[in-house]
């Protein structure tokens, strides 16, 4: 059985805040979300995967040297809606006790996925406002060594398409025989993704109709492989496919490709 670490889609809702006085704002209510569940379930639905899905918070408060027995663990890591800020700044960089106690420096977490990449483990990057470019460049994932690792190059500027219409996803002649059997005519419309452009070391398996942007890419870095899914496996992009009935099987035969490699 193959072990996923999967970061990211969680939400926190805090309210409705009521202000009662001058001097008090009192919060009624806090929800915590879970939108990676469905992702979690379709991989975990063969029993072939075991999926540990935790929020972006709990990645960036790892302390040192724990990440890096995370990847000596997990076989598949996957990132969504993980900001580049997560890897590059530790938690402990804001308690001020330890300004002048000692020098702050802890290892870096881009370099460490960056290697155990090379070194044979396998990454899905996937889409949200945070992921790739994103919103106003909040995901930054371009202007790390990130980029020498994934499936498609980011843009320089907000890379977000969206259209409450949808965009209609389309297989390319390889994603056909890698999907042999899956029906993606019965797919629904996604929301949105993040714009990106294709380099020449990854395998274009996917795109979209209206733009021939890339939806799902695969990439071979040394001994490991990347996959990029370039909209968002959960709501919002993804509040119809979610519930698609082929959303099960397409998910089991990503982490399938991403696993064997090209």
């Amino acid at each position: 059985m193959s072990k996923v670490y999967y970061v990211g889609d969680w939400a926190i809702l805090s309210g409705p805040s009521f202000y009662e006085t001058p001097f008090h704002i009192a919060p009624k209510g806090l929800e915590i979300f879970n939108y990676g569940k469905w992702l979690k379930d379709a991989l975990e639905s063969t029993g072939e995967h075991e999926v540990t899905s935790v929020p972006s918070w709990d990645f960036y408060k790892l302390g040192p040297g724990e990440y890096e027995h995370i990847l000596d663990t997990y076989d598949v890591i996957i990132f969504s809606d993980v900001e580049a800020k997560l890897f590059q700044l530790a938690s402990e960089f804001f308690d001020r006790k330890q300004f002048g106690e000692k020098i702050l420096t802890f290892p870096d977490r881009i370099r460490l996925t960056v290697e155990a990449v090379n070194a044979g483990k396998h990454v899905m990057f996937l889409g949200g406002w945070y992921s790739f470019t994103g919103e106003l460049g909040k995901g930054g994932w371009g202007r790390t060594p990130l980029a020498d690792i994934m499936p498609v190059k980011c843009l320089n500027y907000e890379d977000l398409k969206e259209s409450t219409e949808g965009y209609t996803p389309e297989f390319t002649k390889d994603g056909r025989k890698c999907f042999e059997g899956l029906d993606f005519s019965t797919c629904p419309p996604i929301l949105g993704y993040n714009q990106t452009i294709p380099v020449d070391e990854g395998q274009l398996l996917m795109r979209f109709e209206e733009t021939k942007d890339p939806l799902l890419v695969i990439r071979q870095v040394g001994k490991g492989t990347t996959l990029a899914y370039t909209s968002d496996p959960a709501p919002h992009w993804g509040c119809n496919f979610v519930f698609w009935k082929e959303y099960q099987r397409f998910w089991v035969r990503c982490i399938e490709l991403l696993m064997k490699g090209l």
